[in-house]
């Protein structure tokens, strides 16, 4: 008997419950000589200002009446560099960047003193030199202990560690310069010395953050030099993303009679409302398989002075993807073909092929506006397969570009969340013995560090082996075209991809690797004097089909928000039996983290994203909640959510010991703050976070009582731990604005397992209240799929009945 498919139960369980803090525990610093030591940093610090006026006073405009300052820690010491700024006074912390120096950490903090405030400085030396507080330890020790240098800031100290390489010599190039305020006053300021005194070359267009405005110049070291020396609102430097579009140009036989037979048996919704966003070279929408789902009314381009056409090709053969998933198949098939979704085309690579640096988050956010702006009803899920493998930072860190992807997505200019698909980029391979160890090297490039964004890799089903030539990627494992995030800091940023999808392979020979039409993947072709089809690979491939998915998915459930539709991409995907064998070389939480990092949380399957089983039943929680509060003068974490599912505690206890599997989704999107200021304690990339437990045996008191201990052990720093053992484990899990995790375990464990917390941590709403965010409402998507290998078990019934008598059952399309 054939199984029958249920939808999915949409439930409304959260209890508000208030979140118990407590005062941070101190910090150990070294043993100093105060007065030694305090001696030691006046000089220096009193050296910044010898000669300072007449150093700049050829260029410098009414903002450089200071000196930038470098300040250095004590390698393996932590150090409160934040109580260097004083906002009131002008003192601003600009950026503050991370080196190993042996084992131990160095850190680095650019900071920016106006000439008249100085001696705030010196006062904090003087009560550390001469007095004591009531414990008895020198008054500011927590930051003059920690501090091992004082230096002027030089034009290195505002490019990342990593990225000193990038600094422009004698030729001048495109940089971004990040301004320490996003006010137009700021702004006019810096256009006044950049174009008026110096005459750079400048872009028209910027991008804010908060307290950071980005923009592009055109300068060599001696202009970076002379904006330092000029300008007292710089906060970092970088070099200008050059943006790529990956695509291969593998001709078929032109087949015009297999397009006339797929579009007689297409039947395309005339009414939906839901649109896959294809930002990319542009679409030929006269192709016969596309005019049915693209409009010419829906063809935009960035430049107006740019056709709307596609002449590189790319964009094209997305949507052919994006339209049909496996445009194959279709053509093969004799069924008629329903599409409920339709194509926007959305163009920023010009036809030339001449792809500029520029200021692509600002470039994506207007195109995107455009779209809503004529069309605000729409529901779009935005497809993007281009990156920028140029001057990027290959260790994980946000760019310009990646932030304003995570600031679309949040919705911050529109209030509108939208779901973004973006491609991880492609790794280069030519040689049969770089496979699969390039991979671990190959890093997921510019934009798609995104937090908020669904990052697409690939992995390979194709494995066709011919006499003269064999496939070079097993079946079902990593595709060799995929980037992976294995090199990244893994204690600090995401696990990217989070899925995989067929890239297609490459073929070996005693020459080489190489890409062919066997081991690619059919969509259209942009040729359309010449052919219908062509072939299509790599993560471009894997992005369309990703997008694909998600216009089922939002077909299928239409109250489903982006955060859901992103959340079951990832819930429903797993690692195949050849993914394990390459890349999970042990059991422990450590080779479960080294996997994640090679191919995300695997291969998403989209029955499973659509569909229960009775052995299968998966439960979606869409919820909001308020993670902070105003405690007095300070922003304290305020509520966490204590959901108790309707859960079939009879037949699991009937079970027994038979092996049941739980997987739990977190899905939310943060607002971003990419100013380069260590990333951690107020200057915090993320707003705010949201962390998920379940309690296992712990009654709810109980329950209750291991939350507040785990907020208040992430807040300290202090790594998590569960009474459950889950397959990643929350120091793995818990990186970026997606947290996925399984536990298997028996039926009778589970039984009792019903409660799952869902609480917040702190970000940079709650350390900077000045900017008003600590108050705000944040959405988050709660996923929950209960389900055992024994296809006689009903768990769906129980469920349902449980829901229906509790009246939580928000969506139920059966």
């Amino acid at each position: 008997m054939a199984n029958q498919f249920f939808s999915h139960f949409f439930l409304n369980t959260a209890e508000a419950h208030n979140y118990k803090g407590k005062g941070q525990g101190g910090s150990k610093f070294p043993q100093r000589d105060r007065l030694t030591h305090s001696r030691k940093l006046q000089k220096q610090f009193e050296n910044l200002w010898v000669n300072t006026t007449e150093s700049v006073s050829s260029v410098a405009t009414s903002s450089k009446n200071g000196v930038y300052a470098e300040f250095k820690n004590l390698p393996g010491y932590d150090i409160k560099f934040e109580s260097l700024e004083s906002r009131k006074d002008g003192i601003k912390l600009l950026n503050i960047r991370e080196q190993k120096v042996g084992e131990k950490v160095e850190r680095l903090a650019t900071v920016f003193i106006p000439k008249d405030k100085r001696n705030i400085f010196l006062n904090k030396l003087q009560k550390y030199m001469t007095e004591d507080t009531n414990t008895g330890k020198p008054k500011n020790a927590a930051l003059i202990d920690g501090i091992e240098n004082i230096n002027e800031a030089f034009l290195e100290s505002f490019w990342g560690v990593s990225e000193k390489k990038w600094i422009p010599q004698d030729e001048s190039v495109w940089c971004e310069i990040w301004l320490s305020s996003n006010s137009d006053e700021i702004y006019k300021e810096f256009l006044l010395l950049a174009r008026d005194i110096l005459r750079l070359e400048m872009k028209n267009n910027y991008i804010n953050f908060p307290e950071r405005r980005v923009l592009m110049i055109k300068a060599n070291r001696k202009n970076l030099h002379e904006l330092l020396m000029g300008n007292g609102n710089i906060a970092e430097m970088r070099r200008a993303s050059e943006a790529v579009a990956f695509f291969v140009d593998l001709e078929n036989k032109d087949q015009v009679e297999w397009s006339s037979n797929l579009v007689e048996r297409l039947n395309v919704s005339d009414d939906t409302n839901i649109f896959v966003s294809v930002i990319d070279t542009g679409v030929n929408n006269g192709h016969t398989l596309l005019s049915p789902i693209l409009n010419d009314n829906d063809c935009y381009r960035y430049n107006t002075s740019w056709s709307v056409s596609d002449e590189a090709g790319h964009g094209t053969m997305m949507s052919g993807v994006v339209a049909y998933g496996d445009l194959k198949e279709a053509l093969s098939s004799s069924d008629n073909i329903e599409i409920s979704h339709r194509i926007e085309s959305l163009k920023i690579i010009p036809d030339n092929g001449q792809n500029p640096p520029e200021l692509y988050g600002d470039i994506t956010k207007q195109i995107i506006s455009n779209a809503i702006i004529n069309y605000p009803e729409r529901q779009r899920i935005i497809c993007m397969a281009v990156t920028a493998p140029h001057y990027q930072t290959d260790d994980g860190r946000p760019s310009s570009w990646s932030a304003s992807l995570d600031e679309l997505t949040f919705g911050n200019f529109d209030e509108i969340h939208k779901i973004f698909i973006v491609s991880a980029g492609n790794n280069e391979i030519n040689k049969k013995e770089d496979y699969p160890d390039s991979n671990y090297t190959s890093v997921v490039q510019n934009p798609g560090q995104s937090w908020n964004s669904l990052t697409v890799g690939a992995y390979t089903d194709i494995h066709e082996p011919y006499d003269n030539y064999i496939p070079l990627a097993p079946k079902g494992g990593l595709s060799p075209h995929s980037t992976t995030s294995f090199s990244w800091d893994k204690n600090k940023w995401p696990i990217k991809p989070e899925i995989v999808l067929e890239g297609g392979n490459l073929i070996v020979d005693s020459f080489g690797a190489w890409t062919d039409n066997n081991h690619s993947l059919l969509t259209t072709s942009h040729r359309l004097q010449s052919e219908q089809f062509t072939t299509f690979n790599a993560t471009s491939a894997a992005t369309a089909k990703a997008s694909w998915m998600a216009a089922q998915i939002q077909s299928k459930y239409p109250q489903a928000w982006p955060e859901t539709i992103r959340g079951l991409l990832v819930h429903s995907a797993e690692w195949t039996d050849e993914l394990k064998n390459q890349f999970l070389l042990g059991n422990g939480k450590k080779h479960y983290h080294d996997l994640a990092r090679m191919c995300g949380y695997g291969v998403p399957d989209l029955d499973q994203a659509l569909f229960c089983l009775k052995n299968n039943v998966s439960m979606v929680l869409q919820s909001k909640i308020n993670p902070f509060k105003k405690n007095k003068s300070s922003i304290a974490l305020n509520e966490m959510h204590l959901h108790k599912l309707p859960w079939p505690k009879e037949v699991l206890l009937s079970l027994g010991e038979l092996d049941v599997k739980l997987r739990i989704t977190l899905s939310y999107f943060i607002e971003p703050s990419p100013g380069e200021v260590g990333w951690k304690s107020r200057y915090s990339y993320a707003s705010y976070g949201l962390r998920f437990d379940m309690n296992g045996s712990a009654t709810e008191s109980q329950f209750i009582k291991r939350i507040n201990e785990a907020a208040r052990d992430e807040e300290d720093g202090n790594n998590q731990s569960s009474n459950i053992d889950w397959t990643l484990g929350p120091n793995t899990r818990n990186k970026g604005s997606i947290h996925s995790d399984i536990w298997e375990t028996t039926a009778s464990e589970l039984a009792t397992s019903n409660m799952i917390g869902v609480y917040p941590i702190s970000g940079w709403w709650s350390k900077r209240p000045w900017l008003n965010c600590w108050d705000r409402e944040v959405r988050y998507t709660l996923i929950v799929t209960l389900s055992t290998q024994a296809s006689d078990v009903d768990l769906y019934t129980p469920i349902e009945v449980a829901t229906k008598l509790n009246s939580q059952v928000l969506i139920n399309n059966n």
